[in-house]
């Protein structure tokens, strides 16, 4: 086989595994919660529980005015912080994008929850109001 050939067959191969990837993504998002575009999350999100799921550090340089911080990461291994999230109104979840908050999602969706939404774009697309610590 040539190198050329090679080449070809590896590029190939990384197309195929990325679009798997994000298909995976898109199942998952589809199956735990519904992406909300800014104007969406901001219109209802008086009447939600917003939770940032990046890490603390991430959250203390700026979130979105009225989030809390629980992060993925914490809530995973420990999940006694998802004690503090109430069952019976929705949840709006971000991150720096989605990736994260898919995660988030599909874990609450396991624990029982089922009122999930996402900020599509994440905290990096949000233009709304802000805080920092």
């Amino acid at each position: 086989m040539s190198f050329l050939a090679t080449i070809n067959i590896f590029l190939f191969s990384i197309i195929v595994i990325y679009g798997l990837y994000k298909l995976y993504f898109f199942i998952m998002r589809k199956r735990t919660a519904k992406m909300l575009t800014q104007e969406e999350f901001q219109e209802s999100m008086r009447n939600a529980q917003v939770i940032d799921v990046r890490e603390k550090e991430d959250f203390n340089r700026g979130h979105i005015l009225g989030a809390r911080s629980v992060p993925y990461t914490i809530s995973k291994a420990h999940k006694e912080y998802l004690t503090a999230i109430r069952k019976d109104k929705p949840i709006y979840l971000y991150d720096n994008k989605v990736a994260m908050a898919i995660y988030m999602a599909k874990l609450l969706k396991k624990e029982g929850f089922t009122d999930i939404y996402i900020l599509k774009d994440g905290y990096s697309g949000w233009t709304g109001k802000t805080k920092k610590k």
